[in-house]
């Protein structure tokens, strides 16, 4: 019940960025729905396409369909003020988004008793999956595809249920494993810490 309210919170931090994100693009009501929906959601239908089970529709979401429509709702009436001051802020609701579907794509992969690579796939393709539909139909370059470190702290996060450093049965050990992901993924963004690469330069 407890980890239960954390995915609550998860899909609300999720739903709201997505809205935001279409209304400061300028998105019409059905665009701000769509993107709402898309970053809660995506992710495990993804996950469940992939891995090759069956997959849960958004309409049989149940209770958290509905935390995201009526978070959706209410943003859509925030004041264009509110609007540009929280897409600013997003990095923070898309780490809470990032972390707690990270944690429970694992969970997932683990309770169906899957091996090791395909619980990290879980790990990463849940938590990553949502921000980056949100991010395509917004036509924004998606987080994962930046410099700074994204996708590392869900697969991370995978690796630890995965090798049972994290016991997925204590809601203390998820709450933990939960704050140090969002932590290390804000630590990234703000400290500007990336994954070694290559400039290309025209010759």
């Amino acid at each position: 019940m407890a980890w239960e309210i954390v995915n609550v919170i998860a899909v609300a931090a999720f739903a709201f960025s997505g809205a935001i994100v279409a209304l400061s693009e300028r998105y019409d009501i059905f665009g701000v729905f769509i993107l709402g929906l898309a970053p809660p959601f995506v992710g495990g239908i993804a996950r469940n396409l992939f891995l090759q089970i069956d997959v849960v529709h958004v309409w049989e979401q149940g209770m958290f369909l509905y935390v995201a429509l009526g978070t959706i709702a209410i943003v859509y009436f925030f004041p264009k003020s509110w609007v540009m001051f929280w897409d600013r802020w997003n990095v923070y609701l898309d780490a809470i988004g990032l972390s707690v579907f990270a944690v429970q794509g694992a969970m997932f992969a683990l309770e169906a008793d899957l091996p090791f690579g395909a619980v990290v796939f879980s790990a990463i393709i849940t938590g990553v999956g949502g921000g980056v539909a949100r991010d395509v139909l917004a036509q924004r370059r998606p987080m994962v595809l930046h410099k700074e470190i994204y996708a590392v702290w869900a697969m991370m996060a995978g690796v630890l249920l995965a090798l049972g450093i994290i016991d997925y049965e204590s809601t203390v050990q998820l709450y933990v494993l939960f704050g140090a992901t969002a932590m290390f993924r804000l630590l990234s963004y703000h400290l500007n810490w990336h994954l070694m690469f290559r400039d290309l330069y025209r010759l």
